[in-house]
């Protein structure tokens, strides 16, 4: 005989899902890429051309996350001895993690010698407790003196002085 799962059950399973999920994400603050990846990370591809991640924990926002990439371009470009950076190419995106997936089903069925027509729904009902995990990959060039005139171009030392305020591009 089949026993049902009663609505509380399932509510405290989700809950517990949940907070698994929650307390299994990355970091949420600026720093360097941890054991699993969450964190900035970056490649030098050329002398004044570098490749940038940043890898936002669950519940970082996709514009803090892409703040974050052009604050580590910013520190390499100083640290290397140039005033800006080119952005060349720009990726923010998100996946969902963790959660829990709800269902909901209805059938019949014959039992015994008789024969009956089966008929059967279901549906998806989403996920609870999912969360947005953001990355942004950057390809950026530096240099000193003269900028480009078009294009993302960004003043390393004035988005290092003031890392909290939205970042625009130079512009004259």
């Amino acid at each position: 005989m089949l026993k049902l799962i009663d609505a509380r059950s399932v509510a405290l399973a989700a809950a517990c899902f949940t907070l698994v999920a929650c307390a299994a994400t990355g970091p949420t603050a600026y720093t360097a890429a941890d054991d699993k990846g969450y964190g900035y990370s970056e490649t030098r591809v050329e002398e004044n051309r570098y490749r940038i991640t940043y890898r936002g924990g669950g519940g970082v926002p996709a514009d803090e996350v892409e703040n974050y990439a052009l604050m580590r371009a910013a520190e390499l470009s100083v640290q290397n001895g140039y005033d800006w950076f080119h952005i060349v190419s720009r990726d923010v995106y998100g996946e969902e993690k963790g959660g829990v997936s709800l269902g909901a089903g209805v059938g019949g069925g014959s039992y015994g010698r008789h024969t009956g027509v089966n008929v059967g729904v279901g549906g998806n009902l989403g996920k609870v407790g999912a969360r947005a995990f953001f990355t942004a990959r950057l390809e950026v060039v530096m240099g000193a003196g003269e900028h480009p005139e078009d294009g993302d171009v960004y003043d390393a030392r004035s988005i290092i002085a003031a890392p909290t305020t939205a970042v625009e591009p130079i512009t004259d």
